[in-house]
C-alpha cells in the first residue's frame, strides 16, 4: 500500500503553491476574525453590519468549492503536509496550526492557544488540549515508522492551560508490541510546569504496514 495523497501538480506547480499560500493567509485572517468575535464588545448595530459583510464574503468563497478540505499530500520539498487538517493545517482556520518538529527523542511543538479555545474561564478547553496531544502523538508514532490510528487516549489534567502564552508540547513512543504503539506526552509551560499529560495507544492497520516507513521518512 502507498499513502493516498493529492497530487501537488494538479493545477500546475508554482501557480498552485501561490494559491495555497494565499489560502493560508486567508485562514490566518479568519482566525483573527474568530478571536475578534469572541472578544468583541461593539454595539449591536455594528454587529449586525459586520454579520452582513461576513455573509457576503462567505457567499463569494462558496462560488467555487471542493467536496472536502485539502487532503494529505507530499509538498514540493518532499515533506508530508495536510493543509486541511483541523490541528496542523495552514489552510484550516480551526487549526492553530500546530507545527511539530522531529527530535532525537520524539516530536516537539510550541503551541499558543487563542481566546476562541476557551473552556473554563481564562483557560483552554480540555477537549482542545486533548486534540492537540492526540495529533502530536500520531505524528510521533509516524515519525518512528509506526503509522497508526488512535485506539485510546488517557488524559490527565494537572493545571489550567492558559491561552495567549507560548507553551511547549512533546511526545515520544515508549513501547511497541506487534501493531500496537504506545506514546506518552505532555503540554507544559516553558519552565517545565506540566499542564496536561497523556498516554495514547495507536494501532497500525494491517493494510498500512508497508506505508509506515514511507511516511516516517517524510514527517
Amino acid at each position: 500500500m502507498t499513502v493516498e495523497t493529492a497530487a501537488t501538480e494538479e493545477t500546475g506547480g508554482s501557480d498552485r503553491e501561490s494559491r495555497l499560500a494565499a489560502l493560508g493567509v486567508l485562514a490566518e485572517q479568519v482566525r483573527e476574525l474568530m478571536d475578534a468575535v469572541v472578544l468583541t464588545d461593539v454595539a449591536e448595530d455594528e454587529i449586525a453590519r459586520v454579520t452582513e459583510e461576513v455573509a457576503v464574503l462567505t457567499e463569494r468563497l462558496r462560488a467555487a468549492r471542493r467536496d472536502t478540505p485539502l487532503q494529505p499530500e507530499i509538498a514540493p520539498d518532499g515533506s508530508f503536509r495536510h493543509l486541511g487538517n483541523a490541528v496542523a493545517g495552514d489552510c484550516n482556520p480551526y487549526a492553530l496550526p500546530l507545527k511539530a518538529e522531529v527530535t532525537p527523542d520524539g516530536v516537539r511543538a510550541e503551541p499558543t492557544f487563542r481566546p476562541m479555545h476557551e473552556g473554563p474561564p481564562n483557560s483552554v478547553h480540555g477537549g482542545v488540549t486533548a486534540m492537540i496531544l492526540d495529533h502530536l502523538f500520531g505524528t510521533a508514532a509516524a515519525a518512528a515508522g509506526r503509522l497508526g490510528m488512535t485506539a485510546s487516549l488517557t488524559v490527565r489534567y494537572r493545571r489550567p492551560t492558559p491561552y495567549g502564552r507560548p507553551l511547549v508540547a512533546d511526545a515520544a513512543v515508549t513501547r511497541t508490541e506487534g501493531r500496537k504503539t504506545w506514546v506518552d506526552g505532555r503540554i507544559a509551560t516553558p519552565d517545565g510546569t506540566v499542564l496536561v499529560e497523556a498516554t495514547g495507544l495507536f494501532i497500525t492497520p494491517t493494510a498500512w504496514l508497508p506505508a509506515s516507513e514511507e511516511v516516517a521518512d517524510r514527517v
